[in-house]
């Protein structure tokens, strides 16, 4: 019998079986630039399974396995799932996913995903991940956990018992409509954490998604946290990226520590063909087993920049950036259209 007591949510650079995709489709809000977005999912895909299993779940899995068997991608790291899907944001669809200490045996928590507070259609995204499990391709403890909203974007944790998210996002009443100290409760008694770490401020101009974690801040190890830092030259941003830095300053550890702290560049501001702004950001990394993939936005310096910073973070690790222009035409980034899934461990 599992204890539900000696649950823990592990840290994204916990060792991995695979990593997940949800690859675009003619039916996905990526119809009009298929081929663009779909350039940028091979080259992740390749990156992905040149290190490490990749799962892909799309309506074409003969179309997709074609696809990147043609490009090169290594096919015995991949495995293709024939399923419905609105759209690609795996962060927010895919299980969230706990351990047992001592055996390590995975507990998948299937969070309802709502289109980012019913912004849009989301009923076949949401369906997904009990379609893995009946299948047998994810093996473990299937948890339904519909009866909450919680997107995989939305929340961080060091692996330690502290989470790190926005209030922007998780208290937005088109979630869950509940009061700051009864949804930290909630959070901690369902992710089996010991605190929540409040951000205020911080949401990107163009981020639909209310103000997701994993475009502006993010633990890494050795209590450090990445984020994106203020840019004087950008006006429409500075001030709110300002004032997130210093609540970052006044965070602590669960020791009582101040938190290592390294600060990425800001892009240069990117705007669609309407002159909508676009919500570019190198804290949308996707940390591997032997790697960190990065998004770059054929900014030279600041693309190196952000590199420098992520290596300081990750010394053992490679950093490799892939050019994620396409995906942040939908608002998304390359951590955005991932989800990591952590081996059992013995603690």
């Amino acid at each position: 019998m599992s204890n539900v007591e000696d649950l823990y949510f592990p840290a994204e650079w916990h060792e991995q079986d695979f990593i997940q995709l949800t690859w675009p489709h003619a039916k996905s809000d990526w119809y009009y630039m298929l081929n663009e977005v779909e350039d940028c999912f091979i080259e992740i895909a390749k990156a992905i399974s040149k290190r490490e299993k990749l799962l892909i779940a799309t309506p074409e899995k003969e179309k997709v396995e074609k696809i990147l068997d043609r490009s090169g991608a290594q096919m015995d790291n991949i495995v293709v799932f024939s399923c419905q899907s609105n759209d690609t944001w795996a962060r927010d669809h895919g299980f969230i996913t706990l351990l047992e200490k001592g055996n390590g045996k995975q507990h998948y928590l299937d969070f309802c995903f709502n289109g980012w507070g019913k912004k849009f259609k989301a009923d076949l995204d949401n369906a997904i991940n009990k379609q893995l499990y009946d299948c047998g391709i994810v093996k473990g403890v299937y948890r339904d956990m519909n009866n909450w909203v919680l997107e995989g974007g939305s929340i961080e944790t060091d692996g330690k018992g502290t989470l790190l998210t926005t209030s922007q996002c998780l208290l937005a009443p088109n979630r869950n409509s509940m009061m700051q100290y009864n949804l930290e409760a909630a959070l901690t008694s369902m992710l089996h954490c010991n605190r929540v770490l409040w951000l205020d401020y911080g949401n990107l101009i163009g981020d639909d998604t209310d103000g997701h974690i994993d475009t502006i801040a993010r633990f890494t190890p050795g209590d450090t946290i990445v984020y994106m830092s203020p840019n004087k030259d950008d006006e429409e941003q500075y001030y709110d990226l300002s004032m997130m830095e210093k609540q970052l300053h006044d965070f602590r550890t669960a020791e009582g520590n101040p938190y290592r702290l390294l600060a990425l560049p800001s892009p240069r501001p990117i705007y669609d063909e309407d002159g909508e702004r676009l919500p570019a950001t190198y804290a949308n990394f996707l940390i591997m087993n032997s790697a960190v993939l990065y998004p770059t936005y054929a900014q030279p310096e600041n693309d190196a920049a952000a590199a420098e910073v992520l290596r300081t973070a990750f010394p053992d690790k490679e950093i490799v950036g892939i050019d994620c222009r396409a995906l942040i035409k939908q608002h998304g980034s390359l951590h955005c259209v991932t989800m990591q899934y952590p081996s059992p461990d013995n603690i």
